[in-house]
């Protein structure tokens, strides 16, 4: 089996995020980066798949510029064979982010696509949903658990009213939950053999894919800061407070 993996490079969540001075967006000069969270975890799942002898190769593919070739190395050195770099400086929005994994899936063949469910940069929570779609393939959202059994993933994803499990025919795409896993510390000898594995680039122009923007971002602003909480005597008080609250807003 042959697992595509595929990561973004984001802000590290442990940075104190800035807005721009013009409102523009997040500020990404000079700030640590990071593969996100839960692709981190999409990739510790593949890599425990090929430990079992279920998978044997793992592609890892990441969207962005040359910079994101760091975060490529860091996949292959949790355990990732080769990795590709569709390169572009443009901002991928979900759907043409989905459009151009189609094509590498189609152009890799994998049997199991493994993303995670949404970046933490954005929260979009759609590019694994509109890749399936794309490719017509079953999906696993949230999966918390996962076991490969000769042409079907058998998946425990997270619903509102707690676990919920299906049976995927193979291929198919599987988006991870945080409790999937936990992922592995890298070691020196992984990092030290992740530079002698190929990463491919690939221009984003070759791909022949559509990733005109289809959303416009007018501003962004920090959140207000949050009021102090009060305590109140008793049940009217509390009414009272609501009244005023109500009246002011």
């Amino acid at each position: 089996m042959k697992i595509l993996v595929a990561v973004k490079r984001v802000v590290d969540y442990t940075v104190h995020i800035r807005v721009k001075a013009d409102q523009s967006g997040v500020e990404t000069a000079n700030v640590k980066m990071s593969m996100n969270p839960f692709d981190e975890i999409a990739m510790e799942e593949a890599v425990r798949l090929k430990e079992q002898g279920i998978a044997k190769e793992i592609v890892v593919v990441s969207i962005g510029n040359n910079a994101t070739q760091e975060t490529l190395r860091t996949a292959l050195a949790i355990g990732a064979d080769q990795a590709i770099l569709v390169e572009t400086e443009a901002d991928i929005q979900p759907l043409a982010a989905a459009n151009i994994l189609r094509v590498i899936a189609q152009q890799e063949s994998p049997q199991l696509i493994i993303l995670g469910k949404q970046s933490i940069d954005s929260d979009n929570n759609q590019t694994g949903q509109m890749l399936a779609g794309l490719l017509n393939w079953p999906q696993g959202t949230f999966a918390s658990k996962l076991e490969v059994q000769n042409a079907t993933v058998r998946v425990t994803r997270e619903i509102d009213g707690g676990l919920e499990t299906l049976r995927l025919q193979l291929p198919a795409v599987i988006t991870t939950d945080l409790r999937l896993n936990q992922p592995r510390y890298l070691s020196l000898p992984n990092i030290v053999q992740a530079k002698r594995k190929p990463l491919r680039v690939v221009p984003v122009q070759e791909l022949m894919v559509n990733i005109q923007s289809r959303l416009k971002t007018l501003s962004v602003n920090t959140p207000d800061k949050r009021r102090a909480g009060i305590k109140v005597n008793n049940v009217h008080e509390l009414i009272q407070k609501l009244k005023h609250e109500a009246q002011v807003i």
